[in-house]
């Protein structure tokens, strides 16, 4: 398995088992980011200490939030689709980089979880 793919399995894994993913933001919300090809991603993460991290780094005022499975998945999810946003997951390092997923690759039977019961539209 890649890198890549096992921060995938890891990332599906533990919000599996907590129901819940961290995201970052402010009072004005959360940031996106543009991928290498230019499609802005919003990013998440399994745990507190994860998303600690990743507010450290980019600064600005940023604070952790948690956000139950289900919320992400019936609303988030359908929403970043709608508006054309990628789904960042464990993004890691200096430079907070790592794997970003469609919200239908989110929501597909492969990483789907009793607390995200919602299928893809598509």
């Amino acid at each position: 398995m890649s890198q890549s793919g096992s921060q995938a399995a890891a990332f599906f894994g533990d919000v599996r088992q907590s129901g819940v993913v961290w995201l970052v933001r402010d009072d004005d919300g959360s940031p996106t980011h543009l991928t290498v090809d230019g499609t802005r991603s919003l990013p998440f993460w399994p745990t507190s200490a994860r998303a600690q991290k990743a507010a450290k780094i980019w600064g600005r005022g940023l604070r952790v939030e948690s956000m139950p499975l289900d919320t992400w998945c019936d609303g988030v999810l359908p929403d970043a689709d709608r508006d054309g946003l990628v789904i960042g997951i464990n993004w890691s390092g200096p430079r907070l980089v790592g794997w970003s997923f469609t919200a239908e690759e989110a929501l597909s039977p492969r990483h789907r979880s009793p607390g995200c019961p919602v299928a893809a539209s598509r």
